[in-house]
């Protein structure tokens, strides 16, 4: 995998789930990666896109509002991240460093 950074090698990856993207960035340069080139098991892949997909379920986008519990959906949606961040690391070893990025769109939408 290569991304923007000045040597176009990745060392460092972020998990963090986004509208419409795979979710994982370089933590350097935060180019979107491609996770069907990370070398993890299809079970993880799977686990991983189903987790991104369920990303701002806690926001009403037609209205633009947040939904009722929308704390604890986005707490658990970041809980489930950080696992899924820890699978991650263990399947890739020390090929790569995994960070984990939580949601703060609860935050945002109420400041």
């Amino acid at each position: 995998m290569e991304c923007f950074c000045e040597n176009a090698k990745i060392f460092e990856l972020k998990l963090e789930a986004d509208v419409d993207t795979d979710p994982i960035w370089c933590n350097q340069c935060d180019c979107n990666l491609d996770i069907n080139e990370l070398p993890i098991s299809e079970e993880l892949r799977e686990s991983v896109m189903n987790w991104a997909m369920q990303y701002g379920k806690w926001i009403d986008w037609d209205n633009d509002t947040l939904c009722e519990n929308d704390l604890v959906l986005e707490a658990e949606h970041n809980q489930l991240g950080q696992t899924l961040s820890k699978k991650l690391q263990k399947e890739l070893g020390e090929i790569y460093t995994v960070r984990f990025s939580p949601s703060h769109l609860s935050k945002i939408y109420t400041n």
